[in-house]
């Protein structure tokens, strides 16, 4: 691999874009570190040295920043817009036949998606940023902190509409510096930004359970946990690289005096075909509950109840909700985003079929009876992988955004492969031999 690597930089154009997508990571994380203007940054940082390992309600979203969130700093939105406006196109587009026509379109019909994915970006980034900027004037951003209602000390409109262009802006930039990354880097450039964000959050975390610990100074624990980090990262491996292959076999064709077709191939369905997506889904939902209660500041029942069963990470209600939730959402993502219909009938328009398969309708049950029980492995893995910080990692002070939990740890591995991929693809274009034998 590291040969590979090498070789990869002995290459001047593929040199050139990886010194590029480089250049543009350094450039995402000073934007992490600048600060919003209308911000005590002295109170921001006791308060997060004051919360440090307790992040609460927007620990996944800091995550997803690389920290930037809980600085309150111009990227501190991160990427989190773009990925909620990417996933809501993507369920639109099954149910608006409009989107369904644009992406049946090709290319320009992708491009007119992308369009309205930057659009609804900037929306959401705008009613996000005015919520963190809420959050913050409140003191609600960091609960128990002595010095939360000094961060913002102007609560002047100017200085609040200030603050959230000033976020919105920079989840365009963070938007426009992903598109450099896939047009003049090595591509992917979104999914390369959000592991470089959850990367930046590994040494901090890491140094944080080698201090809470106290065998040997701590590092007994450090080397424990990662040593978990490490087998954890060896069954995503193993799983996200698993696929169950269905063989194609197309009929030849005679066109004239020329043979088409007789070739055969198969349809790739993953094991886990629904991605991290799940687990995005699920800790948003449970964070709603919790979320009402902290601004509602009530102190009833039903306040009480969610604040002990449901924002309470290591509650038995907690666990089995947020585990039931995943493998809901596995399946129904695996539904809206795999058409068995319509790969059947893209198989029978081009003469292919599935040995021993009828085509037309027997396809499409076979299809889906397969991809019915293929999903089963796959969401529960996803909910278990979920759940090993808050059940295995307790006892050395993990939580539910320790660095080789369940959504880090598979949109690290998954990224990580994937970007491999391309580095491979353009590698053997040139004859030369890849990463993955």
């Amino acid at each position: 691999m590291l040969t590979a690597f090498a070789r990869a930089f002995k290459t001047p154009d593929l040199r050139k874009k990886l010194l590029f997508t480089l250049g543009i990571i350094v450039v995402y994380r000073v934007g992490t570190h600048i600060p919003i203007p209308g911000v005590d940054y002295k109170s921001v940082q006791q308060c997060v040295d004051e919360a440090s390992g307790n992040q609460g309600l927007f620990g996944l979203v800091n995550m997803f920043s690389g920290g930037a969130l809980l600085q309150i700093t111009v990227f501190a939105l991160g990427i989190m817009p773009y990925i909620t406006a990417s996933i809501i196109l993507q369920l639109l587009t099954v149910v608006i036949p409009r989107l369904e026509a644009l992406k049946k379109e090709g290319q320009s019909g992708t491009a007119k998606i992308t369009q309205y994915t930057r659009y609804l970006t900037v929306a959401l980034a705008i009613l996000q940023g005015t919520g963190l900027v809420a959050t913050a004037r409140s003191g609600a951003l960091f609960s128990g902190c002595t010095v939360a209602s000094n961060i913002v000390p102007d609560r002047a409109i100017f200085t609040t509409i200030t603050m959230v262009v000033v976020m919105t802006a920079g989840t365009a930039v963070v938007m426009w510096l992903g598109e450099l990354i896939t047009d003049r880097g090595i591509g992917n450039g979104m999914s390369i930004l959000m592991f470089i964000s959850i990367a930046a959050t590994f040494p901090s975390a890491l140094w944080a359970i080698k201090k809470q610990g106290s065998l040997a100074g701590g590092w007994i624990e450090f080397g424990t946990v990662i040593l978990v980090g490490l087998v954890m990262v060896g069954l995503v491996v193993f799983v996200e690289q698993a696929q169950r292959r269905i063989p194609v076999q197309y009929a030849k064709r005679m066109i004239g005096r020329r043979s088409y077709g007789g070739t055969s191939t198969y349809i790739p369905l993953k094991v886990n075909q629904a991605g991290v997506i799940p687990v995005i889904f699920a800790s948003s939902l449970l964070y709603i509950p919790a979320l009402i209660v902290q601004f509602s500041s009530s102190q009833a029942g039903w306040a009480t109840w969610i604040t002990q069963n449901l924002a309470d990470t290591a509650a038995p209600a907690h666990i089995t909700l947020y585990f039931f939730l995943i493998v809901f959402f596995a399946f129904f993502y695996v539904a809206i985003s795999f058409n068995p219909e319509e790969v059947a009938d893209n198989m029978k328009k081009y003469g292919g079929f599935i040995p021993g398969i009828r085509a037309g309708r027997p396809t499409a049950e076979y299809l889906s009876y397969v991809l019915n029980r293929i999903t089963w492995p796959g969401s529960l893995y996803l909910g278990l992988i979920a759940l090993v910080p808050t059940m295995a990692l307790a006892g050395f002070g993990a939580n539910q955004n320790f660095p080789f939990g369940g959504t880090s740890i598979l949109i690290i591995v998954g990224v990580g492969l994937e970007t491999v991929k391309q580095i491979e693809s353009q590698l053997q274009q040139r004859n030369y031999e890849g990463f993955l034998r």
